[in-house]
């Protein structure tokens, strides 16, 4: 009966320790302090694309757990649902976003500034970005140059 109790004991320690794990993910990344203002309350309807990567600040790398959509009102971002405790879906509009193209190695890459105040880095791929200006259409912000 006690290897019951220890089992069940091991097994709620293991999913406090990732649930603490995801809240400590989401301040440093910034998905907390973009959640305040951003949260998502509505169903986004707009064009999207599942298991996608970013990196945010702090080199918070969420890989393939991402959900990605656009359309011409802003950007949405949702996080796979066994990963969002702390993650609320966020929705981001265009005028509040800022992009620079850069590349590092051999790799091209899109930074996002989300938000006016937060200025929360999210740095993706460019053939992701190439499908959300797509989507954004002439919504799609004003690109800055990377080496102003």
């Amino acid at each position: 009966m006690h290897d019951i109790y220890s089992i069940l004991f091991g097994i709620v320690g293991i999913l406090g320790m990732v649930m603490l794990a995801l809240v400590i993910v989401s301040h440093l990344s910034g998905w907390a302090s973009l959640a305040e203002r951003y949260r998502c309350l509505e169903p986004f309807a707009g064009s999207r694309w599942n298991f996608q990567r970013g990196q945010f600040r702090w080199l918070a790398t969420y890989k393939n757990c991402l959900t990605i959509g656009a359309d011409p009102l802003g950007l949405f971002l949702w996080i796979f649902p066994l990963f969002r405790i702390a993650h609320p879906p966020l929705f981001i509009p265009w005028r509040e976003i800022s992009v620079t193209r850069k590349r590092v190695s051999w790799i091209k890459q899109v930074q996002l500034l989300l938000g006016n105040e937060t200025r929360i880095p999210l740095t993706i791929r460019e053939h992701l970005a190439q499908k959300l200006q797509t989507a954004a259409g002439s919504s799609w912000p004003a690109e800055s140059d990377p080496n102003l």
